[in-house]
Order: C-alpha cells, then sequence, then structure tokens
C-alpha cells in the first residue's frame, strides 16, 4: 500500500519513474528498456533474499486471511492463484508491497490498520494492480532512461569545460527527481489504487471499505512531508479518487 519494504526500497529504488531526455513532460509510461523477463528475474532474486532475511509471520489467522483473500481476488481477475505467492512477514511494519514474478508480501503491522477482509482486500487488490499493469518494469526502464540521460549530459557540460559542470549535473538529477520521478510515481499509485477497487467489487468485496481503510491509514501515518515531494499521493487524495471512482461503480 505504502508499497515498500526493505527489499522493495533496494528494487525500487533503481524503479522510480522518469527520464530527463526522453521523458521530459510526459507522465505516460516510458520506453522498455528491460526486458519482462530481466525485470521478473530481478524480482525473483529480491523475493529470494527478502525471504532470507526476513522470517514469516507466525500468526496462521493472517496467512489465512491472505491467502484466502488473494485467492478470491485472481479467480475474480482470471489469474491462476497456483503462479502467486502471497506471505505475511513477521514485521511491525504497516505496510505492504509486490515483485516481479507474482510474489506479494503483507506486513503483519497492516492487520492493524487493514481490520476485515474486506480492507485486506483493498490493500492486495492494489498489489495485484501494481504487477498487472507493469510498473516495475515501467519504473526500472525510466531508471535506466534517466540515467543514461544524466550521463550523457555530464559529459557533454566536461567536453565543452562548461564550469561546475558536476552540480549543475546534480541539479538535473535533483529536477528530474522532483519534476519527474515522484509524480509518475504517484500516478502509478492512483492507477494500482483504481485496479485495487475495481478487482474488490467485482470480487464481491464492498468498495467503501478501501476509503475506510485510508481513514484508517492517516490515522496511523503520523506526519507526512508535502505530497509535491512524496512519492505516494497523500491519503485525502487517494480517498477523493476513490470517492470519485466508486460513484461510477454499480452499488
Amino acid at each position: 500500500m505504502a508499497c515498500c519494504c526493505l527489499t522493495r526500497r533496494h528494487f525500487l529504488a533503481s524503479t522510480a519513474a522518469g527520464s530527463v531526455l526522453s521523458l521530459s513532460g510526459c507522465v505516460g509510461a516510458p520506453p522498455a528498456m528491460v526486458s519482462s523477463s530481466e525485470v521478473e528475474s530481478m524480482g525473483l532474486r529480491a523475493w529470494s533474499e527478502l525471504r532470507a532475511q526476513q522470517p514469516l509471520s507466525r500468526d496462521a489467522g493472517f496467512q489465512s486471511s491472505a491467502t484466502q483473500v488473494s485467492r478470491r481476488l485472481l479467480t475474480h481477475l482470471g489469474e491462476p492463484t497456483g503462479a502467486w505467492e502471497v506471505q505475511v512477514f513477521a514485521s511491525p511494519e504497516i505496510n505492504a508491497f509486490a515483485l516481479p514474478g507474482r510474489k506479494i508480501g503483507v506486513y503483519e503491522g497492516m492487520f492493524r490498520v487493514a481490520r476485515t477482509p474486506d480492507q485486506l482486500a483493498a490493500v492486495i487488490g492494489h498489489e495485484i494492480g501494481h504487477l498487472l499493469a507493469n510498473h516495475p518494469q515501467e519504473r526500472i526502464s525510466a531508471e535506466v532512461a534517466t540515467e543514461t540521460g544524466l550521463r550523457l549530459i555530464g559529459g557533454m557540460l566536461g567536453a565543452s569545460n562548461v564550469g561546475n559542470a558536476d552540480v549543475i549535473t546534480a541539479a538535473l538529477g535533483l529536477g528530474a527527481q522532483v519534476g519527474l520521478l515522484l509524480p509518475y510515481s504517484r500516478n502509478q499509485e492512483l492507477e494500482a489504487d483504481e485496479f485495487g477497487v475495481r478487482a474488490m467489487v467485482g470480487a464481491g468485496y464492498e468498495g467503501r471499505q478501501a476509503i475506510t481503510l485510508w481513514q484508517q491509514m492517516e490515522l496511523a501515518g503520523g506526519a507526512r512531508s508535502p505530497e509535491f515531494l512524496a512519492t505516494h499521493p497523500a491519503p485525502a487524495a487517494r480517498i477523493g479518487a476513490m470517492e470519485r471512482l466508486l460513484a461510477t461503480l454499480p452499488a
């Protein structure tokens, strides 16, 4: 949901979206600069590392809930449930994440906020949405484009003997992050939110429970940085988008 974990931070630190050269002014998907098979291999390696470092939850109730909810959502979506792995990890962090290779993790802390199967469906549906929308591949491709662009700009400035070339290149990197990388990430989060709500409603869950979930997430979140410097939309923005979406869906 907040969509981070220790391994996912490392994995998606290189998958923030944006490109100084080819994506300037663009909020759509970047060109694919890595193959889906490469992205899946990266995700599976990250998942294997996480499993080796982070113990699974011993709470059978948490794992049973995650399994049942994910299977119901995946069945509705026409996805082969046996091809997906959903695990609950022993951590108090209020978080969940998705990795390429059809891997989804939920931290025990999330169950303090997602208190019902309907609310958990919003969490897991969101993570399924990231993977089915190819968000990891888009983020990695964009990061490759960004790094390539900044290297080219730095090389040109250095070859032209421009003063403070390293400072200018660093400033361009900051501009890419604030102007392109973070907004694109927020767009992905909103897209995954919409997917999750549609999936949970289609699977027979109560869609308005996604609103309740984010109200509870906002209460649990504490102080936040300004939205324009955050990788995720503010809870109020997400709730507003979900309200508008639910108004268009059958009751």
